[in-house]
């Protein structure tokens, strides 16, 4: 085995020192003798500046890739949710190039604040008082209750101590607050009064946690908020309702039914709503909090929330996505997760054929089959979208792995053992590059 002095050396390897780092080539040289020393290749038989060249171009890899999401999931989040709007990302390359007003005030020259940003587009498109952005929406959960309710009680449904992506459970999160959970009702069955029944002096606030990713069905009974509204007003107690999804706009027209707009889950009577921006809203990660002016300013004032603060890219690709829902058909066809969504099923089965007929012209075994897609992110959890897929003919778990570590990555699922390439969660302008990259992985 020769040693790392020895190859760097050689006048092949001395090439990649002119165009590389040294201690970066010099580490791709160790990586090299490290593969050939735990393989069984003969090292007279060993092209080593392309190995070396080869652990160069791994090491130069972004860990953050881009990948086609061909998995039917329009919001994967293991594949960072919504893609943003062409307007969003022209904003966030706009802010991130030079210096913005992020917490300055052009009026009177003086420091600002980065949490009006989005307001008045915010009130603008909900109805709401007021409004404020943070990282995520867990964030704006532990904001919110610690603003309200630190040290005293929240009471909540059993049947939405929920967990959540990651092994991150609602209880968990929301005791970091400081409140303490007051848990009503049984899994499948809260009434009005369970509620009534648990408020005392000590009780801060009322939660609602909306349930991501499964739906409950049978013998089952729940308290809206709007039932509860009457009682929390009587005691003078906050409803906090976790809204998750985002959404903006009423998608019934789509055959999307069961999630509440913002603009209806405010006029429910919830003193707070919260919505995450990733999910059907289209936009950033962010957790959005929608609501009352008089708690929206505790919130603000709130320790926790120097720590949840956003950037301004976030500000800035938010604010470009909220400007798109002024016009609603505008924003059905610009903002990403819209148009995937609401895109007609036979729109898909025609791309998915193009696509199947190129696969075929080289020598790729292949097939169009309807299958269903889903919203993802914990919206709509019962409701398949009508879609359709290009099943690749062959060892499906090889195919799949090959496919995955192609130089544009596609990521699709395997079902009843065939690999299928959904377009549903593919935008239209990525369909010749899904094919060369198919192509150059299995062709």
């Amino acid at each position: 085995m020769p040693s790392v002095n020895l190859l760097l050396e050689r006048d092949d390897v001395r090439a990649l020192l002119e165009i590389h780092p040294r201690n970066l080539v010099v580490e791709a040289v160790r990586t090299a003798i490290d593969e050939v020393r735990r393989g069984s290749q003969v090292t007279l038989t060993v092209d080593w500046a392309e190995r070396i060249s080869l652990a160069l171009d791994r090491a130069k890899q972004r860990s953050l890739r881009p990948v086609l999401n061909a998995t039917g999931v329009v919001l994967h989040t293991n594949l960072g949710r919504a893609p943003l709007a062409d307007a969003a990302i022209d904003a966030v390359s706009e802010a991130a190039r030079g210096f913005t007003n992020l917490e300055y005030d052009l009026d009177s020259g003086a420091r600002g604040s980065r949490y009006l940003h989005s307001v008045d587009l915010l009130r603008e498109l909900t109805g709401a008082e007021d409004a404020i952005v943070v990282n995520n929406c867990a964030s704006a959960l532990i904001l919110a209750l610690s603003a309200l309710a630190r040290g005293r009680e929240v009471i909540v449904s059993r049947g939405e101590l929920v967990e959540i992506g990651g092994s991150f459970r609602v209880p968990d999160i929301m005791q970091r607050s400081g409140a303490t959970l007051i848990e009503v009702g049984t899994t499948n069955r809260t009434h009005l009064d369970d509620y009534r029944r648990a408020i005392t002096p000590r009780t801060g606030a009322i939660a609602k946690i909306h349930r991501s990713n499964f739906t409950m069905s049978g013998f089952v009974a729940e308290a809206s908020v709007r039932d509860l509204a009457p009682i929390a007003r009587e005691h003078d107690i906050p409803i906090v309702h976790d809204l998750g999804s985002g959404l903006m706009m009423d998608l019934d027209s789509y055959g999307l039914t069961g999630e509440p707009t913002a603009r209806a889950a405010l006029d429910a009577g919830a003193t707070l709503v919260l919505m995450s921006g990733d999910k059907l809203l289209g936009g950033p990660q962010s957790g959005i909090t929608l609501g009352a002016k008089h708690a929206i300013a505790r919130l603000r004032q709130d320790p926790f929330a120097r720590a949840m603060r956003i950037d301004k890219m976030t500000i800035a690709a938010l604010g470009a996505t909220l400007e798109l829902y002024r016009d609603p058909v505008r924003a059905t066809r610009e903002i990403p997760t819209l148009a995937m969504v609401t895109a007609p099923a036979e729109k898909i089965r025609e791309r998915c054929e193009t696509a199947a007929a190129v696969f075929e012209g080289n020598g790729i075994e292949c097939s169009v089959i309807a299958t269903a897609a889903s919203v993802g992110a914990g919206a709509f959890p019962s409701y398949g979208i009508p879609s359709f897929s290009v099943a690749i003919a062959g060892d499906a778990q090889e195919l799949e792995r090959r496919l995955r570590k192609s130089e544009m990555p596609v990521i699709g699922r395997i079902a009843d053992d065939r690999l299928l390439l959904d377009l549903r969660s593919v935008q239209q302008r990525d369909d010749e590059t899904l094919t060369r990259s198919v192509l150059a992985a299995l062709g």
